[in-house]
């Protein structure tokens, strides 16, 4: 695909997918006419590259951690240093943190959607409720 199909389909720019492949994060081939022409597999690896990303890892690490989101799996790190490892073990930490917050917010909506609902029906399941104009929750 080319690099307006890969931008459409990752909601990425393109500017940003040519830096990732001035990074070294993906690779693109040369069509005839010099068109970027990317496989398909890239469209999972920029969606993964975003969120580690938005995590907070530097491109610098997501190069090195790379090989981990492949299968199969080739994990070779001859450029792995404690801090490096250090950096990893932070950012593994710190997503945890907020995957938990995630789901804690998580529950605490469903909480007080079903504590108020009384038993409506929310966006079609039971158990929640039809919000009508101004958030006000009605009978489905």
């Amino acid at each position: 695909m080319r690099i307006g199909e890969l931008s459409e389909r990752t909601d990425t720019s393109r500017r940003l997918l040519r830096y990732y492949e001035e990074q070294q994060l993906i690779v693109s081939t040369r069509s005839p006419n010099g068109y970027r022409e990317y496989d398909e597999r890239f469209v999972d690896r920029v969606m993964q590259i975003r969120g580690l990303l938005d995590a907070g890892l530097p491109t610098r690490i997501i190069k090195q951690i790379l090989p981990c989101l492949d299968k199969p799996r080739t994990i070779h790190f001859p450029d792995a240093t404690p801090e490096m490892l250090a950096t990893l073990t932070r950012e593994r930490d710190r997503m945890t943190e907020r995957i938990n917050c995630l789901i804690r917010n998580r529950d605490s909506v469903a909480e007080y959607l079903e504590a108020v609902s009384g038993g409506l029906v929310v966006d079609g399941r039971p158990g929640g409720g039809v919000a009508a104009p101004g958030g006000e929750l009605k009978p489905a």
